[in-house]
């Protein structure tokens, strides 16, 4: 019996600060078992306009709550989409997914992004809310940017920079999310081992991630903090009861 029970415990301490609910093909079914399972969730929005959909659907959940947000490979809709963003911002305290994307994907629309992203943040400079960070190829700029709009709370969500940045990232107060592929990866691992465990969470970027041969869900965390105790070399338990602690320490700038 102590298996399960000890199953219970470690699902009921999951912390999900990334996924795309409403990306899922049944984004209900994603959310009653978050709620069932006690997984704290962060479902993230690649448009205010995608948020202002969700919103009202979710405003009973206990442990999802429903980010706004502003892909930056949405840029060329950023514009039209700008006046829905401010009157989103009422109603949540989670901001994601934005930043900026320098890759050969995005670089196109790199003046458009970095704009953007900079009137978000002007946006809510001094407010306390909760931002999860698209940095891919343009880490300095975005940490850059956090800097200098006073941003208190960011999580750089599936990170693949510069392993001597995470020491700047780290001092100033943000985190860093680690989902299922960055444990299977050499130079993600190299990151892990960097990040000091004060600033770790954990993440499932589902759907956009394959787990036991399936699409991955917020209850698959476990093998993240799994891969992450062998890395600390701690046990499971007290890799599971960092990222809580982690989190709570998180949130508590918007209770």
């Amino acid at each position: 019996m102590a298996i399960p029970l000890l199953r219970i415990k470690l699902v009921s301490n999951m912390v999900d600060v990334h996924c795309h609910v409403d990306l899922y093909p049944d984004p209900m079914s994603i959310v009653n078992e978050c709620e069932q399972l006690s997984i704290f969730t962060i479902a993230v929005t690649n448009l205010p306009s995608h948020f202002m959909l969700g919103y009202k659907k979710l405003l009973q959940c206990k442990k999802v709550r429903l980010a706004v947000g502003m892909h930056p490979l949405y840029a060329n809709m950023h514009a039209q989409e700008f006046h829905y963003f401010l009157e989103c911002l009422r109603h949540t305290s989670y901001i994601g997914e934005i930043g900026l994307d320098y890759s050969k994907e995005g670089i196109a629309t790199k003046e458009i992004q970095y704009n953007s992203f900079e009137r978000i943040l002007s946006s809510i400079k001094g407010q306390n809310k909760i931002l999860s960070i698209h940095s891919r190829k343009a880490e300095s700029d975005v940490f850059d940017l956090l800097l200098k709009y006073e941003i208190k709370a960011a999580i750089f969500h599936w990170y693949t920079g510069p392993v001597t940045l995470v020491d700047k990232i780290a001092a100033a107060g943000y985190y860093f999310s680690i989902n299922p592929e960055m444990v299977k990866s050499k130079n993600s691992i190299e990151t892990l081992r960097r990040i000091p465990p004060a600033n770790i969470l954990t993440e499932s970027d589902g759907p956009f991630i394959e787990c036991k041969k399936r699409v991955v869900k917020p209850s698959d965390l476990g093998i993240v903090s799994e891969h992450l105790a062998f890395i600390l070399k701690i046990s499971h338990l007290s890799a599971q009861a960092i990222i809580d602690n982690n989190f709570k320490r998180l949130i508590s700038i918007i209770r």
